[in-house]
């Protein structure tokens, strides 16, 4: 089995330009290297992007229960106290 196949893409001249000048600017050796970099940034960013919204369900779940533990033990905070 083939550890690479082949494949070929076809873009619009403006976005030919972009992938050339990229190269030029990131010092690649070609075109490919070019969308490989970028096809791994969309999936860094897409990854980023699911985890942060996972936190972010996780931290709403739990929200409510940490209030009601912090308002039920409350009273303990100033025990023995003068």
């Amino acid at each position: 089995m083939k550890s690479s196949t082949k494949s070929s893409v076809t873009l619009p001249r403006p976005e030919l330009e972009l992938v050339q000048a990229l190269k030029s600017r990131l010092k690649l050796k070609s075109n490919v290297e070019v969308i490989r970099r970028g096809l791994r940034l969309l999936q860094e960013t897409t990854e980023r992007r699911a985890l942060r919204e996972a936190y972010r369900e996780a931290s709403r779940a739990t929200r409510w229960s940490s209030r009601e533990a912090t308002d039920d033990l409350d009273h303990l905070s100033d025990e023995g106290l003068d």
